[in-house]
């Protein structure tokens, strides 16, 4: 059947849910408002939510298919993506002292290396794969696609804005060196527990 106003509402829900609650992405995002700022952060937000609709796209045109029958591919991926998520926590860790202005020094994670991330994020794909198979109705299955990843793309920007502006907050808090390097370290650990999906799934 096609999209019903129920059955907008309760993907409208979903993609709120899964966007806002923590993971990779949020992580990434609270820790650059604190070290870059609100603004300097905006393109790694812009790109989490461009390179999610791409995935969402590509998962309900059939990429999803793919794995199936290559499961080899999604492991070589799935590796690729917990390599990449080590390289980040190490970002993290490591970076500089806040300035009260947006111009510290150190380069936030930009547009395209935020939508490249997405392909490699586990939690990316669990939403994509579950909005595709869950809410996706069967008539007008590719326009219903695209709609799908397009109002994800949607909830998905302001909610990730969050993060970066509650990170951005955080800033005035942080100024004394051995605070800020609990912070990041704190946020490296969780990005490196977040890899328990990807290492250990069955």
């Amino acid at each position: 059947m096609p999209f019903s106003l129920e059955l907008l509402s309760a993907f409208a829900l979903f993609a709120f849910v899964s966007s806002i609650t923590p993971g990779p992405n949020n992580t990434m995002l609270l820790a650059s408002g604190v070290n870059f700022g609100f603004r300097r952060t905006i393109p790694h937000a812009l790109g989490i939510s461009v390179g999610f609709m791409f995935l969402v796209l590509a998962v309900g045109l059939g990429l999803g298919g793919v794995f199936k029958a290559v499961p080899m591919a999604y492991t070589v991926l799935r590796y690729l993506g917990a390599a990449y998520l080590l390289y980040l926590a190490w970002k993290v860790a490591t970076s500089g002292p806040v300035s009260q202005s947006d111009t510290a020094t150190g380069v936030p994670l930009g547009f395209w290396g935020a939508a490249a991330f997405q392909w490699v994020n586990p939690k990316a794909w669990v939403m994509a794969v579950g909005a595709i198979t869950t809410y996706t109705p069967s008539q007008g299955y590719i326009a219903n696609v695209f709609i799908i990843a397009l109002v994800f793309a949607l909830i998905n920007l302001p909610s990730v804005c969050v993060w970066a502006g509650c990170g951005s907050a955080l800033r005035n808090v942080l100024t004394k060196p051995r605070w800020l390097l609990a912070f990041n370290l704190s946020m490296a650990l969780l990005l490196v527990v977040s890899l328990y999906p990807i290492l250990f799934e069955h």
